[in-house]
């Protein structure tokens, strides 16, 4: 799903005006804290984090050889193959740290609020609309 989110992404961040593609470049950081913030609450809900591991699994796939000129209709052959695969696990934290973490990430979010005012100001000024 994501390799049809960010293509579109990048079409629409494209078609932006020069002020709206600043502005979204200015409030980069401030999401980016953002999330980490969510993601740390979510955490301290649950009790422990979620991480998210690539595994293998051996299974059928195509592996047909490409058509060539001494074989243009090559025989359909299936191969055991390990496929990668996503699952998510708990994973133990300290929660006194996470809680820390939490605390930190509020005080970054102030500066980088401040800081993208600031960036979104200049944008406005750069390039007015």
């Amino acid at each position: 799903m994501n390799r049809i989110l960010l293509p579109a992404l990048l079409i629409l961040t494209a078609c932006g005006t020069p002020q709206e593609n600043c502005i979204h470049a200015a409030n980069r950081d401030a999401r980016v804290v953002d999330q980490l913030i969510a993601e740390t609450e979510a955490n301290l809900a649950r009790g422990y984090a979620v991480e998210t591991v690539v595994k293998l699994k051996q299974d059928w796939v195509d592996c047909t050889r490409l058509p060539t000129e001494e074989k243009p209709n090559p025989k359909p052959k299936m191969c055991l193959e390990d496929v990668p695969f996503e699952v998510t696990q708990p994973v133990a934290l300290d929660l006194n740290a996470e809680r820390a973490k939490l605390t930190s990430l509020r005080q970054q979010q102030a500066r980088q609020y401040a800081q993208s005012q600031t960036m979104v100001a200049q944008c406005q000024a750069q390039f007015p609309e």
